[in-house]
């Protein structure tokens, strides 16, 4: 309503037109996020048997344990009555005899629960991507239930079909190069499925910041593009060949746009696809038009109406480095011409010096890494991938069905060969001293002078003072978060679901206490949750990886956390399962700042897995925590006869996640925690914590806090006292349904 007469106000002075751009963006935005959340799960339906009829949505994903896919829903049912459920769920079947393709119809029966994701400083936002993706529920397939496929995807509306087709091209792949280690990748760029690319393979891509070169998106969809430009303008242009009058230019800007839209359609039209097409289509509106654009309003009308379209496209990484990248090009190159010979490698050198610096602050905020080796892997890899890899491939999938035999697993091939031979030259690049620049996450107040030292140093030659830029950078890598003082504590409760992992910082000091589960060979806590914790604290190494004991749900994450993080000195109660580990042995005690830290258990042999968790107990002049581990009745009842009354605690974390096993009287009244934690995932299967232990806790302490409710629980012990701050809380997002 308020944009109406804002509207009319700029009519009789243009300086209102900014406020009317900025009126309209937020009523726009308000009005797509606004249908998004409409579309929710009602909690009464969370956990209930439903039946669902839809459509696959796209390539389903392989996992350890069966298939994760996106499903379309059509109608939902629960108990014979019509429910309404959101359009767009994200599913997983644990039954490997289900076989699921994409494009197929079926009728489900499945359990459902709101997005949750986990929440941690550093870590990624999986609530954020669903929310993006317009996913709006998550769940499974009830194996117990008999599902029916309704529909082969030959029956399917065409955007569900062209998803099959690209699952057919997968398939093909994979067929033609059965054993090849670059199958994954070939697949990637044919149609956009990157699920073959293991993680090794991803580390070596993201190290060298070569990652995008295996999305289809800006950089393919312009090169096929281009591509088609120009053959159809020399087509086109050959002498005695005309057809309507069109000028070649845009014959050739057109048969651009139908070769983009065909790439595009290739990756299923996925949200940088259609980032690119948009801004694709900016680019050649000049050519159509006849006109020449400037290459600023290029970009600058690509992203409003990228946000026009889509205005939750914001919400993703890809967005800001896109643009950002693009942006940082545009200003390198400005006044400068394309040389021959060694000029034309220094501007391409400039281009990726430009690309690297530009994006450097950006990806230190969302990652807290920035790839040293980017520039070389880039300007050594774009001219293999668009010259060589992107034209064999295309050539291998158009082809299938209409080429002789041979020709498909020949380019495929060719493809293959070329990655391989390129690999080695990535996977060296890994190996230099510093290829990588990992650090804390800069404070938002540095990302001022760092935006103006890159403008320095990437101004045109002559510009006065641009090496000054470096200085303008300096408190972007060297102003870091505020540590601990002397005597104070930093205590973390990291989110990884149905598991533990904690931080614990003195001043100069860091103890990593468990590592969370390991989910799949893709996944884990200890590199998605526990690592990227770490380098936004500034933590590059630690002092200290205490493993409690052996279960997943506490080791499971110590393998990859390690090949991140580094760590002085493991100590475990399962050191065989841990390369260079010691066995956690009580009486141990040590201090760290001021801080005091005592191993109290295990002090005997013989106990249960669980009973032999590590247990440690941290005092400092401001309070003090214990924390035990999945400890249950037996080795509490050690602890409470050996120690006594030196379990009283400020801060407990509740043994075994709260487990009805564990947390008896005699260790609650010994502890009388005034702060109990519960590490728990969101509506686990094992319903911790339990109410009977919940309840033993209410009686004395004054406090409780979950993982679900609260994600990463930051308790700091200071002068103050002890002050407990959730991170879901203090970064509450609209799209949180909880």
């Amino acid at each position: 309503m308020l944009l109406v007469p804002a509207m009319g106000l700029a009519q009789y002075k243009r300086k209102l037109l900014p406020l009317v751009f900025f009126l309209a963006g937020a009523l726009w935005v308000t009005l797509r996020a606004g249908g998004v959340l409409n579309d929710a799960l009602d909690p009464a339906l969370e956990g209930q048997d439903l039946e669902v009829q839809g459509w696959v949505a796209d390539l389903p994903q392989p996992t350890d344990r069966g298939v994760r896919f996106v499903f379309d829903v059509q109608s939902a049912r629960l108990d014979e009555n019509s429910v309404t459920i959101p359009r767009r769920i994200e599913l997983s079947v644990y039954d490997r005899a289900m076989q699921v393709h994409a494009g197929e119809q079926w009728n489900l029966s499945v359990r459902l629960k709101r997005p949750h994701g986990f929440q941690n400083p550093g870590g990624f936002d999986y609530e954020a991507h669903l929310f993006q993706q317009r996913i709006r529920a998550t769940g499974y397939v009830r194996a117990d239930q008999a599902a029916r496929r309704l529909a082969e995807p030959a029956a399917s509306p065409w955007r569900y079909r062209l998803h099959h087709y690209r699952e057919l091209i997968g398939a093909r792949i994979k067929a033609l190069l059965p054993s090849d280690p670059m199958a994954g990748m070939v697949t990637a760029l044919a149609n956009g499925d990157q699920r073959a690319l293991d993680s090794s393979q991803w580390q070596v891509l993201r190290r060298t910041g070569t990652a995008h070169l295996v999305a289809i998106s800006g950089m393919q969809v312009s090169l096929v593009a281009g591509v088609a430009f120009f053959l159809m303008r020399w087509l086109w242009a050959l002498p005695g060949y005309t057809v309507l009058r069109l000028p070649a230019p845009q014959a050739g800007a057109m048969a651009a746009v139908v070769a983009g839209v065909g790439y595009a359609a290739l990756a299923g039209f996925s949200i940088p696809t259609q980032r690119a097409l948009i801004m694709l289509g900016v680019i050649l509106a000049g050519t159509l038009l006849q006109r020449r654009i400037a290459p600023s309003f290029i970009l600058a009308g690509a992203l409003l109406l990228v946000l026009i379209y889509d205005p939750l496209s914001v919400m993703a990484s890809g967005f800001w480095l896109s643009f950002l990248a693009v942006a940082a090009i545009l200003y390198a190159v400005q006044g400068r011409k394309a040389g021959i010979g060694l000029g034309r490698w220094r501007q391409w050198t400039r281009i990726q010096w430009a690309v690297t610096l530009g994006l450097a602050p950006v990806l230190l905020l969302l990652f807290q890494q920035t790839s040293l080796s980017a520039p070389l892997a880039n300007a050594i890899a774009i001219p293999v991938i668009d010259l060589v890899v992107v034209p064999a491939t295309l050539l291998g999938v158009l082809s299938l069905g209409f080429a002789p035999d041979w020709a498909a697993p020949f380019l495929f091939k060719t493809a293959a060969v070329t990655l391989g031979w390129l690999w080695y030259i990535l996977e060296a690049l890994t190996q230099l001293p510093y290829s990588v620049w990992s650090q804390h996450s800069p404070l938002p107040w540095t990302l001022a002078p760092a935006t103006v030292g890159m403008l320095l140093l990437l101004a045109p030659r002559g510009w006065p003072g641009r090496w000054f830029g470096a200085l303008w950078l300096l408190p972007l890598f060297f102003v870091r978060p505020p540590l601990p003082a002397t005597g104070e504590v930093q205590f973390t409760l990291l989110d990884v679901g149905q598991g533990l992992a904690a931080v614990v910082q003195t001043r100069h000091h860091a103890l990593v206490y468990d590592t969370g589960p390991w989910f799949s060979s893709r996944f884990d806590a200890g590199r998605a949750v526990v690592a990227p914790y770490l380098r936004q604290a500034g933590v590059q190494r630690m002092d200290l990886l205490m493993v409690s004991h052996g279960d997943n749900d506490h080791l499971g994450g110590a393998a990859s956390l390690r090949e991140e993080i580094p760590a002085n000195r493991v100590l475990s109660s399962v050191p065989e399962r841990l390369p260079g580990a010691s066995l956690c042995s009580a009486p141990e005690a040590w201090e760290w700042d001021g801080v005091r830290f005592t191993l109290i258990h295990p002090a005997q042999a013989g106990l249960h897995h669980n009973n032999s968790s590590c247990v440690l107990r941290i005092q400092s002049a401001y309070g003090s925590l214990l924390l035990p581990g999945d400890i249950e009745r037996e080795a509490e009842a050690l602890l409470v006869d050996r120690v006594g009354a030196g379990l009283q605690s400020d801060v407990l974390v509740a043994p075994h996640h709260g487990s009805k096993t564990s947390s008896t009287e005699d260790f609650v009244a010994r502890t009388r925690p005034r702060i109990v934690l519960f590490p728990v995932g969101y509506r686990n299967r094992y319903h911790h914590p339990h109410p009977t232990v919940v309840e033993r806790y209410n009686k004395v302490a004054q406090e409780m806090y979950d993982s679900p409710r609260q994600g990463a629980i930051e308790i700091h012990f200071g002068p103050s006292g002890i002050t407990v701050s959730g991170y879901r809380n203090r970064h509450r997002r609209y799209w949180f349904s909880h």
